[in-house]
């Protein structure tokens, strides 16, 4: 089956957002082919997970005060800081619903790439009820995401499922910012050593190809009319 690549985007969160939830609509609906795409944020942002409800007193301040812009992510899971990573997202109709299973498939070309970068990922330990005590989604790593032998987390991800469709995006931390990372999570950043973007992007885009898509992914942009649709979709309140 044939893959639709859509080209990497920078814009604001409540786009960004607008967009994956698009994705998925389209895939509910029938319309077109799987879709994959990398993204970044205009600006530090930190997402919320979809049933996420305390915000952390500390989080309003800097979105006060100019420093951080909040959003309410459709996926599950927990606050991700979007500064210094690379966002993806996929969405299609998996071979199966099993949750974990579909974890496993979704991520494979994530460790395909990072073995190919010579950071060898495996999927975390951390039982999800433990995980889901802590704000931070990376302070743990889950089933769900994908850790380096050293223990710290890489690549922490989300799903959404319509039925059948499957929404799922995750954070790729490539060199998160530390003294942001501290006054927002009020604990370090994962050690993880620095990771230039063209090398990551590149990877990632190669190994979709050969290891989620079979070969099959076409560069297809977004038309004007799909445009229109992704606007329709944007939150006017976030974190409703």
């Amino acid at each position: 089956m044939r893959w639709r690549w859509i080209p990497p985007l920078t814009a604001d969160a409540g786009l960004q957002m607008a967009i994956d939830r698009w994705m998925l609509q389209q895939q509910c609906a029938g319309q077109g082919d799987p879709m994959l795409r990398l993204y970044q944020w205009s600006r530090p942002t930190l997402s919320l997970g979809r049933h996420q409800r305390q915000i952390d007193p500390r989080w309003i301040a800097l979105a006060e005060q100019g420093r951080l812009h909040l959003v309410r992510r459709p996926s599950g899971g927990r606050a991700v800081l979007h500064a210094g990573e690379l966002t993806y997202a996929l969405a299609c109709r998996p071979a199966t619903t099993h949750r974990l299973t579909a974890y496993a498939e979704a991520c494979q070309w994530l460790q395909v790439a990072f073995a190919a970068l010579g950071v060898p990922l495996e999927f975390g330990s951390v039982k999800a009820a433990e995980a889901a005590q802590r704000g931070n989604c990376f302070a743990s790593g889950t089933a769900a995401d994908l850790v380096q032998a050293n223990g710290a987390k890489r690549i922490g991800s989300a799903q959404l499922w319509s039925g059948a469709c499957l929404l799922q995006h995750g954070s790729v931390l490539l060199s998160p910012p530390q003294d942001l990372w501290r006054e927002v999570f009020n604990s370090p950043a994962p050690n993880l050593e620095p990771l230039p973007q063209a090398a990551v992007m590149a990877q990632l885009q190669r190994a979709a190809r050969d290891h989620l898509c079979g070969g099959a992914l076409q560069t297809v942009a977004l038309s004007a009319r799909e445009w229109q649709q992704i606007q329709l979709l944007e939150d006017p309140a976030p974190l409703g």
